[in-house]
């Protein structure tokens, strides 16, 4: 007779659904994987009266944590719930009573990841979150075991679909930010507060996960450099376009002789880049390996099914680490110590633009301060916004960030001179 693997999931929204019903259709294919069949027993809900979109078949609703937590025949838990409490209590409460964890929440794993996988380590359990970045593509297994020969040299990431149908629609359709905004807020793309998406927290967040599991380095939230899109006008996209670019919020952690510097924010990335052509909701994750070179991952970010997809990927492998008896080893256990990256040994190239006084000297003046900075320029263009000042927009050659942070600090000391936009911009 075989095996019984019994689920108890924490939360019945677009997620949780998806869940249930991947397991009901490929019953028989996870079966035959894991040689259990894996089933829902209960679902924890708010409200045991909402109408759902999927009958309780062969599982029972509950509005107490406790009944899924404590169940001694549930041996697995899907946390689907999102925010950073109570969740975070419930997953330290399952992973104390011995059950394994699978969740797709990548702001609890960003900000308490270190303590629920010590805690999960010390009851023999698994703790699986293939879910929390970049929704359907297996970014993490990827990293974890297909790329565990190499040595990652640089993750990059479209990891946010809100922001990226935000610019895919402001570049394609020549919209305002304010007015994309609100087209992905009457869609369900973006939240009535988007501040998390729009600002880069989300996408931040992401990059705390990843550059754990490539380099091994426990980043903290505040040592990501973070800028969102606000900021991008249309002049932004239109010059963009005009210099063959395409901008993108792009996440990087890269590392450099044992140290790592991580950050968010719009990007440059020329129109022949793979990840250029990543568009509306979907992501992407270009990594860069010592051995393999580069490779791109791309695919849905989020939605019921893609996500769900990465949910029972996990819970198929506590399943199989079960048939084995292979449990409680760490999703990840490449450690190493975590360093940042000096300013000094940060190197790119830059796009600003500026608005300054149309006279004669403020653009000598300009190119000084750069100069005296160490900072060459790759383009220039300029242009009048009206009949006192002008648009001037730079492309610096590759320049170290201390470099860079000098020239605009001097810039901001000149009344004359408004930085308006300053982006990464990548090569190659």
């Amino acid at each position: 007779m075989e095996a019984k693997l019994k689920v108890g999931i924490l939360g019945f929204g677009t997620v949780g659904s998806g869940v249930i019903h991947i397991l009901e259709e490929h019953a028989e294919k996870i079966s035959q994987i894991t040689g259990y069949q894996v089933s829902v027993k209960k679902v924890l809900v708010r409200d045991l009266e909402k109408n759902r979109r999927y009958e309780t078949k062969g599982f029972s609703l509950t509005t107490e944590p406790t009944d899924i937590l404590t169940d001694p025949e549930i041996s697995v838990v899907v946390e689907v719930m999102g925010s950073i409490e109570p969740a975070r209590e419930y997953i330290l409460q399952a992973l104390q009573a011995g059950k394994h964890v699978v969740t797709a929440n990548k702001d609890l794993i960003a900000l308490h990841g270190d303590e629920l996988i010590a805690v999960a380590q010390a009851n023999k359990c698994d703790l699986f979150y293939e879910a929390s970045v970049a929704g359907g593509i297996p970014i993490l297994r990827t990293i974890v075991n297909g790329l565990a020969a190499d040595k990652i040299q640089k993750v990059m990431g479209i990891v946010n679909g809100t922001t990226n149908f935000m610019l895919t629609k402001m570049k394609t359709e020549k919209r305002t930010y304010e007015d994309v905004l609100k087209e992905a807020q009457d869609l369900g793309f973006a939240e009535a507060d988007p501040t998390s998406d729009v600002d880069g927290i989300d996408a931040a967040r992401k990059m705390v996960i990843l550059t754990r599991l490539a380099f091994g380095m426990n980043v903290d939230l505040s040592d990501v450099d973070t800028v969102g899109i606000r900021g991008i006008a249309p002049r932004d996209m239109e010059v963009a376009e005009q210099l063959k670019y395409v901008i993108k919020l792009v996440g990087t952690a890269e590392e450099k002789n044992g140290s790592v510097a991580v950050n968010v924010g719009p990007v440059l990335l020329p129109k022949y880049h793979p990840m250029a052509g990543v568009n509306n909701e979907n992501n992407a994750v270009f990594v860069t390996g010592a051995a393999a070179g580069e490779t791109m991952y791309y695919g849905p970010g989020a939605g019921e099914l893609p996500t769900a997809t990465s949910v029972v990927s996990d819970i198929i492998t506590v399943a199989k680490n079960s048939k084995l008896g292979t449990n409680g080893n760490a999703f990840n256990s490449y450690q190493h110590d975590t360093k940042q990256t000096p300013p000094d040994e940060i190197f790119s190239k830059y796009y600003m633009r500026i608005v300054m006084d149309d006279k004669t000297g403020t653009f000598l003046k300009l190119t000084q301060i750069f100069a005296e900075s160490g900072v060459g320029f790759d383009k220039i263009l300029q242009e009048p916004l009206d009949d006192y000042t002008a648009t001037v927009v730079v492309v610096t050659h590759v320049t170290s960030k201390a470099q860079l942070e000098q020239a605009i600090s001097r810039v901001e000391l000149e009344p004359q001179m408004q930085m308006q936009a300053k982006y990464q911009v990548v090569e190659g």
